[in-house]
């Protein structure tokens, strides 16, 4: 039997892109569910064997305009504490930071576009550390959250303290997209919030074309080397 992952979809465009391939050829068969559908109440929180909860618009503190986040709050709270592998991306990691108690709230300003993120010694011999040095990485968040009790914290930027961490072995929280690719569908999807925050889109199309290639590569073994450490 192949192994299942489910990947929670908040927005149709932020789809696990990078990570598709090497999650099928680490033998995981690949379910979605659409998290405004009103399908995460009904998951088995210890079914799957690896959750990934993807990126979206939205903010863990939004449960009132946004119900489902709730459901997400309870299944991450359910499954971390019975240990089983869990991916947070963005507002994954911002649900996965709150499930274990931590507040999330807004950041001190928009961080979008491509920019590399800062080691820590323990990043520096974690999974992240198949990322080449100065790689940069897609960010596209403006909300940010305190470290977990009893969690690690993996990586930073000089704007956002929080950008990785890992709780034990079964769970890794990316504030970061290395999933994001076919870029120009982010760029439509948030048009208005990059209009907003006056970001030209043409430049991120640019940075996405030079970096492509590399993230796919590094988002590939990142991803092998945590699920064998998490396994």
């Amino acid at each position: 039997m192949p192994l299942t992952a489910v990947a929670i979809r908040h927005v149709a465009f932020e789809d696990l892109g990078h990570l598709d391939a090497p999650l099928r050829a680490a033998g995981y068969a690949i379910r979605y569910v659409e998290a405004a559908e009103g399908s995460v109440a009904a998951l088995d929180p210890l079914a799957p064997d690896l959750l990934i909860v993807l990126g979206g618009p939205m903010g863990v503190y939004e449960a009132s305009k946004h119900p489902f986040l709730g459901d997400e709050l309870a299944l991450l709270r359910a499954r971390l504490a019975a240990e089983r592998s869990t991916l947070g991306l963005c507002l994954g990691a911002q649900l996965i930071a709150a499930a274990l108690g931590a507040r999330v709230y807004p950041g001190p300003a928009k961080e979008i576009g491509y920019a590399p993120v800062t080691l820590t010694a323990a990043g520096a011999v974690s999974p992240l550390a198949a990322l080449p040095a100065n790689q940069p990485v897609l960010h596209w968040h403006g909300d940010t959250f305190d470290l977990p009790a009893g969690a690690t914290l993996l990586a930073s930027t000089d704007l956002y303290r929080q950008q990785a961490f890992a709780f034990g072995r079964h769970a890794l929280a990316l504030q970061f997209h290395l999933e994001a690719d076919r870029i120009e569908r982010w760029l439509a999807g948030h048009a208005a919030e990059l209009r907003a925050a006056q970001i030209a889109p043409a430049a991120i199309a640019r940075d996405a074309a030079r970096h492509d290639a590399a993230l796919r590569h590094a988002a590939a073994a990142v991803l092998t080397r945590w699920l064998f450490a998490s396994s």
